[in-house]
């Protein structure tokens, strides 16, 4: 959610970010509706003021026995309530209007957001690991001998649709100690607080992080009206919705591991192979809530985080800054950090770290108050997987694997396996 002061007082500056974001000018539209909306105020408090004027004379002729003047102030009241009333609703309708346009609109973008029209346009940050030179033609995970009776698709298919999987044994075992380990080094290395959430929320918590009303498709509704999170930055998030918190418990870290839920209603035809792109997945959710002097610099940290649990998995990725035509609706500066899948032969988003200043704090109304005393100010929200759970199994299963259809499991992965360290061709550890 924008604030409108700040397109009062620079509309060209506004049009000129959603222009980098490839809209046409708004902000002329944004100001004839918000003139509107203060004008009927503005008539409608006049009017409330007739109205009171008139109210207190109406008693005074009733004292002094004036029956005309009386009945003349009485009629007058009657007429400025109803005109009251017109002008309040007239203003409430133009005020909600004022909220949807403002709502649908993008946030705006940092100044190092480079320029581009698609994800070809990202820029490299940086890249750790080399992949591995494979003297065999590498495969795709659901490929791998050792996974194929531990990754189920037609048992998935006949129990829920398309695009959802089975685990069983050894690989749904290595499933759970990937979380596990995110979550450990997360809580213990990263100091983010652990943190359970439902996965059913109520509209205005989805309205709050800005799934509503734009992206309502991406995501389920049941029959009662709560949504299915498609991430824990949802909810997460919310837990400062309405709040006014002390400056000095800022930043607040979470960290959630939960189910999500996404329709994929705009990938029609993508990734359908494999357990890249379900509806149903898990993740690792990262949030932080601080204070925007620092929202920038917890950006950096956070992704650093992220890009710690790939480097103790061993696995060798990328982290780019999305470009204006590939970041998404909240953010004002995206890091994607993209891990190498060899049995595609080349990187693939695993996280998407994100900063969005203000913008869900404004529609949250999540505010702080200032340690001198100061006026209450919004909080800076951020968002980051720690990571997306299967595609790390899909990442290890690939850059582990073997000619044979084994596969080497990463160190740090040991320990929360009981001490095996190789999935064998007929699907168990040793």
């Amino acid at each position: 959610m924008h604030d409108i002061r700040v397109i009062r007082e620079n509309p060209s500056e506004f049009d000129a970010v959603m222009a980098r974001r490839g809209l046409a000018p708004v902000s002329g539209h944004i100001l004839k509706l918000d003139e509107e909306r203060r004008s009927k105020i503005l008539a409608a408090e006049t009017a409330q003021a007739a109205q009171n004027k008139a109210a207190k004379e109406i008693g005074a002729a009733k004292a002094s026995g004036d029956t005309a003047l009386f009945e003349k102030l009485r009629d007058e009241v009657a007429a400025q309530k109803a005109e009251v009333a017109t002008l309040q609703v007239e203003a409430k309708t133009l005020d909600a209007a004022l909220t949807e346009m403002l709502g649908a609109l993008p946030n705006l973008l940092h100044d190092d957001v480079p320029v581009g029209a698609d994800e070809a346009d990202n820029s490299e940050v940086r890249s750790w690991g080399t992949p591995a030179t494979l003297n065999f033609s590498a495969r795709e995970h659901f490929e791998l001998e050792c996974v194929k009776l531990g990754m189920d698709f037609e048992t998935a298919a006949k129990l829920s649709g398309s695009r959802f999987v089975v685990l069983s044994g050894s690989v749904a075992r290595l499933h759970r100690a990937l979380a596990q380990l995110m979550l450990d080094t997360h809580i213990e290395e990263n100091g983010l607080t652990e943190t359970w959430t439902p996965v059913l929320v109520k509209e205005e918590m989805m309205y709050g992080t800005g799934q509503l009303p734009k992206f309502g498709e991406d995501s389920y509704q049941t029959t009662n009206g709560w949504w299915l999170v498609p991430t824990a930055e949802v909810t997460l998030t919310n837990i400062v919705n309405g709040m006014t918190v002390e400056e000095n418990t800022l930043p607040r870290r979470f960290v959630a591991h939960t189910q999500c839920f996404r329709s994929e209603a705009g990938s029609a035809g993508r990734d359908t192979s494999g357990m890249l792109r379900q509806h149903q997945f898990e993740k690792v959710e990262m949030v932080s809530i601080t204070h925007p002097d620092k929202s920038l610099e917890e950006h950096d940290r956070m992704t650093r985080c992220a890009e710690g649990i790939l480097e103790k998995l061993e696995l060798p990725y990328r982290t780019v800054v999305l470009c204006t035509g590939d970041i998404g609706f909240g953010a004002i500066k995206t890091h994607d950090i993209e891990v190498w899948l060899p049995g595609q032969g080349k990187y693939r988003e695993i996280s998407s770290v994100s900063v969005c200043g203000d913008f869900q704090a404004r529609r949250m109304q999540a505010r702080f108050k200032p340690a001198d005393g100061g006026k209450p100010q919004h909080v800076h929200t951020l968002n980051g997987s720690g990571l997306a759970v299967g595609r790390a199994l899909i990442a290890v299963l690939e850059n582990g694997q073997q000619e044979d259809g084994s596969v080497i499991l990463p160190k740090a992965l040991h320990p929360y396996v009981g001490g095996k360290t190789t999935l064998n061709v007929d699907g168990s550890l040793c």
